[in-house]
């Protein structure tokens, strides 16, 4: 189990650093990932993805769920007025329901910011560098101290699954 570490960098040299820090302590590349203001991130720092920075996950979840229950309802109208099988109609009309509602859903929350980073948003403008790393649960402390310890100007904001329980 994985869990994400925000830590709020003043720069992009520090930044660097940091990077080379957590490389050097075997986190891999594919878990560090750093945000900052539209253009702030060098092509050499591993970048967030559509799934870091947007609202893509959660949104996807809420239109899968909310076309499924409209297809559901939807169907049972169907079968009321076409005098077909209200079983049928029903899982057809939720399937399709939730494939339409989540592609939609999908598509309109890749350009809405991820919640979870709201509080990071100000720090942000104002040109800081956010790194997010997935470390194991188990060495969460020890990454933290080692970023302390060499870079005394991190602020380390915090850790949270990086699953979460309830999307």
């Amino acid at each position: 189990m994985r869990r994400r570490l925000y830590v709020l960098l003043p720069d992009v040299p520090v930044t660097r650093q940091v990077v080379d820090d957590l490389l050097l302590a075997r986190v891999d590349e594919d878990h560090i990932h750093v945000l900052g203001k539209r253009d702030a991130v060098p092509a050499d720092l591993p970048r967030t993805s559509v799934f870091q920075r947007s609202d893509f996950v959660y949104g996807t979840g809420q239109g899968v769920a909310v076309g499924a229950a409209t297809g559901a309802i939807l169907g049972i109208f169907a079968a009321w007025v076409l005098q077909v099988s209200y079983g049928a109609a029903i899982i057809v009309g939720a399937l399709v329901g939730a494939v339409l509602g989540g592609w939609a859903s999908g598509m309109i929350s890749t350009s809405v910011p991820n919640r979870r980073l709201r509080s990071f948003e100000s720090a942000i403008e104002r040109g800081e560098l956010l790194l997010m790393a997935d470390v194991p649960k188990e060495r969460v402390d020890e990454i933290s101290s080692l970023i302390k310890k060499h870079h005394p100007e991190a602020e380390i904001s915090g850790t949270e699954p990086t699953i979460p329980a309830f999307p």
